[in-house]
């Protein structure tokens, strides 16, 4: 807190002490302001305007610091003053109070309580923005809280002083105009209790709940004329309680939710069953990752103290293992297992024609109309392929083609070009190098995983050159060339902006980012906004309350795991949103990037603290030092907490390090139900155990929170204990 501030801070603490050390408070009560009625009276017909302001300026003063009286102050305004003139003067002057109020906390404050609770008050300040003045005008009808701790409250929001003023204002003129009119019969008026009858406690109550009526009765006129268009096509009856399209995490849990209440669901799936990770995500990836890692450990065998191998095997061996993988989990998400579980499931392309009725062009010919209740939409996402000039003439695969591509393949691509910097560029680039390919990556970021912190990016860097993988970070791909056999990439240096490099290929992989799936599903025409992913509002509905979506059309996150943790949201709230609705909740999302050592990471990342202005400290336990890790060979990495200062509650955790993923899941659990490190520390975790990290890091924070002082006077007692 700067001078200016504390100063200001001072002297309001100045005004509220002096105000009890000189008993101010006597001239506060109901007795008083009996006792002084007829003085006050005479004073106000000798100099009214004089009064006045003077009334104006006490009672804007005693609101501003939240001094107990304001209540006697307006008894006495309506003694004095008249109802007319009291209800004006006192409404205005407790508004201008409560503003300023709200306006010393706000500058005092709400920097440091960002600071330290940022991450809350965004979601607050959301909520404030959408409904802030409905909120408070209720709580001025209804004072749930006392006005004193409103004003200080909403003082920590970013809710603009205007509103907050006339909001003040109208919301607070019911309960000021029945305190002023029982002060014009003050002589009846035995306490504060006796103001307020039970009768009009309770036309408040209602009064307080008119602004929900009405928002519910907006809401209720919005959906009208949403749907005003449709009205004349919407059906009697439904077919269906949810249509589901897209058979990807998102849209198989949503289906699975349906039918496990008993729901009539239908599924609907151009493609295969399954999504893309199961068919060209996360499984065939992971699947090859381990393939790659057993080579390079073979080749490496000194390292375990047997001999280095130099391998022979068959690419297509690998690629067929591959699919056999695929072909192993097939089963969990096919069409046999959903219509076992009660889902109705179709192979076809969906498309939307109005808010209850979807088209499915059937794979094996026809097409099907089903009127449905509600709907979900989970597409999903495709790879973004790259505007660069020559692309199609080289050939290039992507993250969805290259398995079926390179299964085709009689060996690894001698010379392998990656364009991409993120996840799967790094996982590709580095299996790819371990089963022999000359790999160049290419990335126009400054640094490899640039959404993480830079201790993250040197590390994958080194990971990756470690396996020969050529990091060009900083440049940008220019143009593709085809002399002949020979097929080359041109990039840019952005540091060097003369240099022009030509990369040789044999194969040219784009990993460049995934966009959601948009467009051929009656979107545009029903007007639902899809920019880059499909807007939806916190439930995740579209415009159309019974049209949700879940998953990489919804965003913001591209995880197969987001995708059936929204799925929940989305499935529950068509089939039951009528009864209640679930905002869907992002506050702990865990992801992993699996090159080796893995990357993990929950909650917020240094760089995103630092973004964010959100105070936090820093404890770092290097796994090198882990006994597991020494044992495995695997002695590289680190986990680092970050903690709200002085306290051990977990703002975030990135790990690096073998098997960083499922370490990770201990961090999860703990943010997820507010366990901090002293519950961690607090656990017995078996020896030896790479899970011990999270104990060790635990530790490290516990050792710099030890208590000094108490162990000083503990060393004391041991030395008294020895003589």
């Amino acid at each position: 807190m700067n001078r200016r501030k504390l100063l200001i801070a001072a002297l309001l603490l100045a005004s509220i002490a002096t105000f009890f050390l000189l008993d101010l408070q006597r001239f506060f009560t109901l007795a008083f302001i009996k006792g002084s009625q007829a003085q006050l009276s005479a004073l106000y017909g000798e100099q009214p305007a004089a009064v006045l302001l003077a009334y104006f300026a006490m009672y804007v003063l005693v609101a501003a610091l939240s001094l107990p009286g304001a209540a006697i102050l307006t008894l006495a305004g309506g003694a004095s003053f008249g109802l007319v003139t009291g209800t004006l003067v006192v409404s205005l002057a407790s508004t201008v109070g409560a503003t300023l109020a709200m306006l010393a906390a706000r500058y005092l404050v709400r920097d440091a309580m960002t600071a330290r609770f940022g991450r809350r008050l965004d979601e607050v300040n959301k909520g404030i923005d959408k409904d802030g003045a409905l909120y408070l005008f209720t709580l001025r009808l209804i004072p749930v809280l006392p006005f004193f701790v409103v004003n200080l409250l909403m003082g920590l929001t970013r809710i603009r002083t205007w509103t907050y003023f006339w909001v003040s204002q109208l919301g607070m003129l019911a309960g000021t105009a029945a305190y002023v009119n029982a002060g014009t019969q003050l002589a009846k008026v035995d306490s504060l209790r006796s103001v307020l009858s039970p009768g009009l406690i309770g036309s408040f109550a209602l009064l307080g709940l008119l602004p929900l009526g009405i928002k519910w009765a907006l809401d209720f006129f919005k959906r009208r004329k949403v749907y005003a268009r449709w009205k004349a096509v919407k059906p009697r009856t439904f077919d269906c309680n949810l249509v589901v399209i897209g058979a990807g995490a998102g849209g198989l849990v949503s289906a699975y939710i349906a039918a496990a209440v008993k729901a009539k669901v239908t599924l609907i799936e151009s493609h295969k069953m399954g999504g893309d990770c199961l068919n060209y995500g996360c499984v065939p990836s992971k699947a090859l990752i381990r393939s790659a890692k057993l080579a390079h450990q073979m080749r490496h065998g000194a390292k375990y103290g047997l001999s280095n191998t130099e391998i022979d095997f068959s690419f297509k061996a690998v690629m067929q293992r591959i699919k056999e993988v695929i072909q192993a989990i097939e089963p969990h998400d096919s069409p046999a297992r959903y219509a076992g579980l009660g889902v109705d499931v179709l192979l076809g392309h969906a498309r939307i024609i109005n808010p209850w009725t979807v088209e499915v062009a059937l794979n094996d010919g026809g097409t099907r109309r089903l009127t449905t209740r509600s709907i979900v939409i989970a597409a999903g996402a495709r790879p973004v392929v790259p505007k660069l000039p020559g692309l199609n003439d080289v050939g290039f695969v992507t993250s969805d083609t290259l398995w079926e591509a390179f299964s085709q393949l009689d060996a690894v691509p001698r010379r392998l070009a990656v364009l991409g910097g993120g996840p799967i560029g790094c996982e590709l680039a580095q299996a790819f190098a371990r089963l022999g390919a000359q790999v160049t990556l290419v990335d126009s970021a400054p640094r490899l995983l640039s959404r993480e912190d830079e201790d993250v990016s040197s590390l994958a860097l080194a990971a990756l050159q470690a396996d020969g993988v050529r990091v060009l970070s900083n440049h940008q791909a220019l143009r593709c060339e085809k002399t002949g056999d020979n097929k080359l990439l041109w990039v840019l240096c952005k540091t060097h902006e003369s240099q022009e490099i030509a990369l040789e290929f044999d194969q040219l992989i784009c990993a460049v980012g995934r966009e959601a799936r948009l467009t051929g599903y009656g979107l545009e025409e029903l007007g639902i906004s899809a920019e880059r992913t499909v807007q939806t509002n916190e439930y995740l509905q579209t415009i159309y309350p019974n049209i949700y979506a879940a998953g990489d059309v919804a965003g913001p996150y591209q995880l197969t795991h987001v995708a059936a943790h929204q799925a929940w949201y989305a499935a529950v709230n068509a089939l039951f949103g009528d009864f209640r609705r679930f905002k869907a909740d992002y506050s702990v999302i865990p992801h992993t990037t699996f090159i080796d050592p893995e990357v993990a990471r929950v909650g917020l990342s240094e760089a995103e603290a630092k973004a964010q202005n959100i105070a936090f400290e820093v404890t770092k336990y290097g796994i090198d030092d882990l006994d597991r890790a020494i044992a495995d060979s695997e002695a590289k990495g680190f986990v680092k907490v970050l903690t709200v200062p002085g306290k051990d509650r977990i703002l975030g955790v990135t790990i690096v390090g073998n098997h960083a993923g499922d370490l990770l899941a201990e961090y999860v659990l703990a943010m997820r139900h507010g366990l901090g490190l002293n519950k961690i520390l607090s656990t017995i975790h078996t020896y030896p155990t790479m899970s011990e990290a999270n104990k060790y890091a635990a530790g490290e924070w516990k050792r710099v929170h030890q208590p000094h002082r108490l162990l000083a006077w503990v060393r004391r007692y041991h030395d008294w204990k020895r003589s």
